[in-house]
């Protein structure tokens, strides 16, 4: 894309991104992309960062990350927790990097508030606090996320509108701004948009794809269908090695993790198995449903479908079509 500046026209690099609800399929569209473009995968997974947390996340293989080269995936251990703030430094610095190296930027992943993050910026939030969000989870487990819902309501009626009263971590999240600041998080972001500097879409040329089916029953069924998977290759030992460290909680993001922290109330004795396992079936269709509206309202996106609107499944080459065509047109 070309830009007019007041010192003439300057042309703007390509970072292309490729959203999608989970269980949609990004994984293997982008290492199609990677195989016809000079591409570099910045993983955009706030459950990919975390080492050791390889089956229920979905995390692509060894052979999968061989392929291409990927980034931010295993970059933090399990007891030390990621924000959005952290991913927006450290994608930013990797877009740059890997422009230099004459590569394309490929951003992928399901995190929407990171995608966020790096296209508007993000308000100057206090760091997390172990003690205050392990007060809220403590409400939480006494009277219900809706009783923290209503308690954030009193203090920041904005965000409690915003946030769905079942969206633990979020909630979890605007509650302990507050508790920890003294400065609501609407107050907060208010900040950032009269302060807001040239932002990422001034500098790149953000070209922005969602991979998703037309017919949320198919992404019921293949989420179902991966989460019994992940349990059949060992999702239950690998929760187990985490659930004997000592330095992990329930209050921190990785535990909260949609598909790991049902398994984790089933070693707790709170669940058996098999309700541990629907529960976090019907929490990961939640995530999608999330996801899926995030997405509705997102500008300047080009949708790749993985099936026709009578629900009939595409071959892959046709869905790889799909996205190649939209980089083609523009120019990359």
């Amino acid at each position: 894309m070309t830009v007019s500046t007041s010192t003439g026209e300057r042309e703007l690099p390509n970072v292309i991104f490729l959203l999608g609800p989970t269980a949609s399929g990004k994984t293997a569209l982008a290492l199609e992309i990677a195989k016809r473009l000079p591409v570099e995968i910045i993983s955009v997974d706030s459950a990919l960062v975390y080492r050791g947390m390889d089956i229920g996340s979905a995390k692509p293989n060894a052979e999968e990350l061989a392929q291409v080269p990927h980034h931010l995936i295993d970059v933090r251990d399990p007891a030390e927790p990621y924000s959005a703030a952290d991913f927006k430094s450290d994608a930013e610095a990797l877009v740059d990097g890997i422009l230099a190296r004459g590569n394309t930027p490929l951003l992928v992943g399901g995190t929407m508030l990171y995608f966020k993050a790096l296209l508007d910026g993000m308000a100057d939030m206090p760091a997390a606090d172990p003690s205050i969000r392990l007060g809220i989870e403590q409400l939480a487990e006494k009277d219900g996320w809706p009783a923290v819902h209503a308690e954030l309501a009193k203090v920041d009626p904005d965000s409690a509108a915003a946030i769905h009263p079942n969206h633990s971590q979020r909630l979890s999240r605007a509650l302990e701004v507050y508790r920890s600041s003294g400065r609501t998080m609407t107050e907060l972001r208010r900040q950032q948009q009269a302060e807001r500097r040239e932002g990422f879409a001034d500098r790149y040329c953000v070209l922005q794809m969602a991979i998703a089916p037309h017919d949320r029953a198919l992404l019921h069924r293949r989420i179902e269908q991966r989460y019994h998977a992940m349990i059949d290759q060992g999702l239950l030992e690998e929760v187990k090695a985490m659930h004997c460290r000592p330095d992990l909680h329930v209050a921190l993001p990785s535990v909260r993790a949609v598909g790991y922290r049902q398994i984790w109330q089933h070693l707790d004795g709170e669940l058996g198995l098999d309700e541990a396992v629907e529960k976090a079936i019907v929490a990961t269709r939640q995530l999608a449903k999330r996801q899926l509206t995030w997405l509705r309202g997102w500008s300047e996106l080009n949708w790749v479908y993985i099936d026709k609107e009578n629900g009939q499944i595409l071959p892959e080459d046709e869905i790889i079509s799909q996205a190649m065509g939209f980089i083609g047109r523009n120019d990359i």
